[in-house]
């Protein structure tokens, strides 16, 4: 390539560069990528999670009066949430993602049940194998709120691109639909601690 044609081939990617710059297309593909960086981490730790289950219940089975029925509830909502395949995709498919959202929030619900449940055992909480897993499941609940909150955070950022103006004209040329985002319609209710009744039914 002669220096000539050089010059001509700079002159017409400056503007385009700038073109793209100006309307938005860098944060995109900036914003796109952190989006999947942070879904990304949010499905680690909620796998992180799910591998703990088995040694959970495992442990609870222990103690042999516990509630079969709680037991129970765990491990359908792990069987329920491990069964949604997801990938980086996922944070473009509304649907397979409310499902997601909700399944994992099944499963969150029902290991709360447990520990709930778990106060009424003694032998159970004197367990150094079920303190040492309760420790690392409430570590892990930490981690899932974290990565969920840096999703939902990136996502904003997106989606407000995507609905702007002019930017919202490069979102149409190339595609960019807003994505899904993690909702909190039932938060007071999910993060309240389950009422247990221990007490025996009156017989009639």
């Amino acid at each position: 390539m002669t220096f000539l044609r050089r010059l001509r081939v700079l002159a017409l990617a400056l503007p385009l560069a700038a073109l793209l710059t100006g309307c938005g297309y860098n944060d995109f593909q900036r914003l796109d990528e952190q989006s999947k960086a942070a879904w990304s981490e949010v499905l680690n730790q909620c796998q992180r999670r799910a591998d703990l289950v088995p040694n959970i219940v495992a442990t609870v089975k222990g103690e042999a009066s516990f509630e079969q029925d709680t037991l129970t509830k765990v491990v359908e909502a792990r069987a329920k949430a491990t069964a949604i395949q997801v990938t980086p995709e996922t944070v473009n498919d509304p649907a397979t993602f409310q499902k997601f959202q909700q399944a994992q929030e099944e499963l969150s619900g029902a290991l709360s049940r447990l520990l709930v449940v778990a106060e009424r055992y003694p032998t159970l909480q004197a367990n150094q194998a079920f303190r040492d897993l309760r420790v690392t499941l409430e570590g892990t609940e930490n981690r899932i709120t974290v990565a969920r909150n840096r999703y939902i955070q990136t996502v904003q950022e997106y989606n407000v691109l995507a609905r702007s103006f002019p930017t919202v004209v490069t979102a149409k040329v190339f595609g960019y639909q807003p994505k899904p985002t993690f909702t909190v319609q039932n938060e007071a209710e999910i993060s309240a601690p389950p009422k247990v009744d221990f007490s025996a039914p009156e017989k009639k």
